[in-house]
């Protein structure tokens, strides 16, 4: 009979290592299995740019805003979210990736990726504790939030449009606009 085999972290990071995957791939690490991303479009590149210069600005010297890196959720996922925004840590973490209780807040852009960003990766993100998801809906043109996590997924969504404002929850008083977190809306 033959068994899934869910790789470690640890098993993940030597079969890097040793050249298993090639460079150039978008792989990550979720529940033991090696997820292939789609390649990023110019309108998710362009907004995950923007969202992380609005981040850097609004955060300031309360967090650190990481984009597009790896944040260890267990010994076996190893998810690389658009943006996340960190516990400040005087090594930046050059020594070890973030870990659940240094992560305030994970964003996912999504487009073609909406369902396994808000069904897959969302629930994985509140079961291991991240405080907040957010997720940046290109296709609907709306920002899903997501906080207060549990086992069972986030036990608070709100689904919100142009012209709200989101604030993170880790962050009193760090707002944003809804508008800003989208892309600018396509010539009529």
């Amino acid at each position: 009979m033959a068994t899934r085999h869910a790789f470690t972290v640890e098993e993940w990071h030597q079969m890097g290592e040793i050249g298993v995957f090639d460079e150039d791939a978008r792989l990550e690490l979720l529940d033991g299995e090696v997820m292939e991303m789609a390649p990023i479009g110019s309108r998710h590149a362009g907004c995950v740019s923007r969202i992380t210069q609005l981040l850097v600005r609004a955060v300031g010297e309360s967090g650190l805003v990481s984009p597009q890196n790896p944040v260890e959720l267990d010994k076996r996922s190893e998810p690389q979210p658009d943006l996340a925004v960190l516990r400040p840590r005087t090594d930046y973490y050059t020594t070890s990736h973030p870990i659940p209780d240094e992560i305030l807040l994970v964003i996912e852009v999504a487009d073609s990726s909406l369902a396994y960003d808000r069904d897959r990766k969302a629930p994985y993100y509140a079961r291991s504790g991240i405080a907040e998801c957010w997720i940046v809906d290109l296709t609907h043109d709306e920002v899903i939030v997501m906080n207060v996590p549990s086992p069972h997924g986030y036990r608070r969504v709100q689904v919100t449009h142009r012209g709200e404002m989101v604030e993170i929850a880790a962050l009193a008083g760090v707002r944003l606009e809804v508008s800003d977190l989208l892309p600018p809306p396509y010539p009529a």
